[in-house]
């Protein structure tokens, strides 16, 4: 290549390599917003405080994100997190049942409780969106029920362990969900069943006519997602040292900004774990950095409400960009395949 070549070549490939990696550069801007703003914020352990902090919302976003990737949407995880977490916590702290024994059945509601959704919205043929918004209220009312409104504290040291215990240094937290990722990126981007996903969140009716199973398929995601959610419930109860009904709802608000902020469709058929996890690590940074600097829990709502609404304008801006220069391209075609004829 000459240096003609290169210098045409050279802005388009900066230009391409900014619009794929701008959530991270978005992520490094924030880190240099706050670090001049107060140089509190640039410290090791603050950034330690930050993945530990961020850690189970990670993994219910990577949840999530296999949900949406195959065309869903689950509005429940915040619930389904209430509802574990009391189950899970009574078994150890009311009826004393063994540490490991009280964490499977916290897994297995989780996974159950994803294949309720999936099983609804299968069976009615209506939008998870709406199904969730039902099963959400009916999964708050049942923990409430359970647990009586009451909170659950004094939980076994070995439990909070794994939400506040180090291994080496690094929080047992950080890598349990270091492991979580990399097992949801490799089935996402190694297996035949996360190629599955893919094209059933791109196109449904394509995907069955390739002989995918669609319900089987629905099925299998949202139960996933149930037992990721449960895995981030297990990390919330133990960090926390308690539980109750109130744990957990408001999450799926966070995961379902940080998916989208992180380049998962609200479409589906689009979106990779790196950048779920970039997507969360914002919205970390950003409501630490405004604790930092002294602002109040209400202007995080509302600095996560625009973030939000920018992230789904610019998935809109993204798709309609992509039909536009589809439809150019068959034009072209169209145009050549009549002056050939």
């Amino acid at each position: 290549m000459n240096t003609q070549e290169f210098t045409k070549t050279m802005p388009k490939l900066l230009i391409r390599l900014a619009k794929k990696y701008a959530i991270i550069l978005v992520l490094i801007g924030l880190v240099g917003l706050f670090s001049a703003i107060s140089p509190v914020f640039f410290s090791w352990d603050n950034f330690v405080n930050i993945f530990t902090q961020q850690s189970y919302v990670i993994i219910a976003a990577i949840g999530l994100s296999f949900v949406m990737i195959a065309g869903g949407m689950d509005l429940s995880i915040g619930y389904q997190m209430s509802l574990v977490a009391v189950l899970t916590s009574m078994l150890m702290k009311w009826y004393h049942l063994p540490i490991p024994v009280a964490i499977i059945i916290g897994l297995s509601v989780g996974v159950l409780l994803g294949l309720i959704n999936g099983l609804a919205a299968i069976k009615l043929k209506v939008h998870p969106l709406i199904i969730t918004l039902g099963t959400m209220t009916v999964f708050q009312g049942i923990s409430y029920i359970i647990s009586k409104s009451n909170s659950i504290f004094g939980l076994d040291p070995a439990f909070k362990f794994i939400g506040q215990g180090y291994v080496l240094g690094i929080p047992f937290s950080v890598i349990l969900m270091i492991i979580v990722a990399l097992v949801a990126s490799f089935i996402l981007n190694k297996t035949y069943f996360g190629r599955y996903i893919y094209a059933l969140g791109g196109n449904e009716e394509a995907a069955r006519l390739a002989g995918v199973n669609i319900d089987k398929m629905k099925l299998i995601v949202f139960g996933m997602c149930g037992f990721f959610v449960a895995i981030a419930t297990i990390v919330l109860v133990a960090r926390a040292g308690s539980a109750n009904s109130a744990t957990g709802p408001g999450t799926e608000f966070t995961c379902m900004t940080a998916a989208v902020l992180g380049g998962i469709s609200f479409k589906g058929g689009e979106g990779k774990i790196w950048g779920v996890i970039t997507g969360v690590l914002i919205l970390g940074v950003l409501s630490n950095g405004m604790q930092i600097i002294g602002m109040g829990t209400y202007p995080q709502y509302i600095a996560k409400g625009l973030v939000l609404l920018a992230a789904v304008g610019f998935d809109t801006y993204q798709k309609s960009g992509k039909k536009r220069r589809n439809k150019k391209i068959d034009v072209k075609d169209t145009t050549k395949i009549a002056s050939a004829s």
